[in-house]
């Protein structure tokens, strides 16, 4: 049976915010009686009572203010009244209680009621003091000043959370872009990759079924193997995109890294592209997100050279360092890879896959023929050791340039 914990989180939440404002009602009542016991010493027993209990119950009233704003104020108004009217005090001050009913609707309300407000309570202020002696015009000015203080602070306030809210949208709206992108290229690599791989050995094993059964069957089991590996990375990428809390029935694998990169040199060299593996350094552990960035950045340049490489062969150099790890996939062929920085979504989705660890990413023709990517990514540093990247640019020599 299923339990329902955003009852609990909303419980979390609404809690504070019931304490804030019991502690608020009882510093308005505070305040106020303060005030009144402060200034006034002259009445009987009875009228100071009388005063008290007016003077908490506008302060109590203040603890629906979120809720109930504009009837909030009127209850306080509507009890300074009855004071100045029943125990009329020898001073006459703008109570906290009134400053918090205003600062409430403004906080709450839409401005034409706080306009409304704002001016109710003027009148009925300005009546107040005008009973116990003040003159008009000081009544008027200071009363107009006070409620457009609190006014505008609970203006103020409401437009900075509004703000704040749209700010948190925007994020949010930002993170799924992102996720959208991610998954984007995840899809890209696994089609194209996949894709390509089947395609080519669907066309080996026909030209070889006749004359070379034994090769057609392996061909044909590394077809079955690379159409299985691709559903189900898709069937996990559809599962993210799903958005379901429901829980899966099996945990999913993880996702690929350095390990599987002999996986991609296998398939490629079954093909039809002969593939070269060198591995330099310390081999290190390499956090999952990196290790997935290095296997991406394989598969797809591997992918580009079978589409664009012709009739060539392919070397893909890892190397560990102290402080990076690099990655280079080259080929000795003369197709039409891309040529423009970025061209192409392939391109792009490295790219972008680098650039997020703070890496670099270089793609283009090399001098001799042929296509290299290179990719360094940063790591935290290891212990003192050999720095096995000698440019301080972090470029990665064309070792193999003259093999072209």
């Amino acid at each position: 049976m299923g339990v329902d914990h955003r009852g609990a989180a909303d419980g979390r939440r609404v809690f504070p915010r019931r304490r804030d404002d019991l502690l608020i009602a009882l510093g308005c009542a505070a305040a106020d009686v303060a005030s009144f016991l402060a200034a006034d010493h002259d009445r009987g027993p009875r009228a100071i009572v009388l005063a008290l209990l007016l003077l908490v119950a506008g302060g109590a009233a203040t603890i629906g203010r979120r809720r109930y704003p504009v009837q909030v104020l009127l209850a306080v108004a509507a009890s300074y009244l009855a004071l100045v009217v029943t125990v009329p005090p020898t001073t006459y001050n703008f109570g906290l209680s009134i400053t918090v009913g205003l600062y409430s609707v403004a906080r709450y309300r839409p401005p034409r009621v706080v306009a409304v407000a704002g001016a109710a309570t003027w009148a009925s202020q300005v009546a107040g003091s005008v009973r116990i002696g003040w003159s008009l015009p000081t009544a008027m000015l200071t009363y107009l000043l006070a409620i457009c203080v609190a006014s505008a602070a609970g203006i103020g306030v409401r437009r900075w959370r509004d703000q704040v809210e749209q700010n948190r949208q925007l994020l949010a709206d930002r993170a799924v872009t992102e996720e959208r992108r991610r998954i984007a290229r995840e899809l890209h690599d696994i089609v194209a990759h996949h894709i390509t791989t089947m395609y080519l050995l669907s066309g080996g094993a026909r030209a070889t079924l006749a004359h070379d059964p034994q090769t057609a069957r392996g061909a044909l089991v590394t077809l079955e193997s690379s159409g299985r590996t691709a559903l189900h990375e898709m069937r996990q990428l559809l599962c993210v995109l799903r958005g379901t809390d429901v829980a899966e029935e099996a945990p999913a694998e993880p996702q690929p890294g350095i390990e599987q990169i002999d996986r991609l040199i296998t398939e490629s060299r079954a093909a039809g592209l002969p593939v070269e593996y060198e591995e330099l350094g310390e081999p290190r552990a390499l956090p999952p997100a990196t290790a997935l960035t290095l296997y991406r950045i394989v598969q797809e340049a591997l992918t580009n050279a079978r589409k664009h490489a012709g009739d060539a062969r392919a070397f893909v150099r890892l190397e560990y360092g102290s402080d990076r790890v690099v990655v280079e996939i080259c080929d000795d062929g003369d197709g039409g890879a891309p040529t423009m920085p970025g061209g192409g979504y392939g391109l792009l989705g490295m790219r972008e896959r680098v650039a997020v660890h703070g890496g670099t990413l270089e793609a283009g023709r090399r001098p001799g023929g042929g296509y290299r990517v290179v990719a360094l990514v940063p790591l935290l540093p290891m212990e003192p050791g050999e720095d096995r990247n000698p440019d301080e640019r972090g470029r990665i020599p064309d070792h193999r340039a003259a093999r072209g």
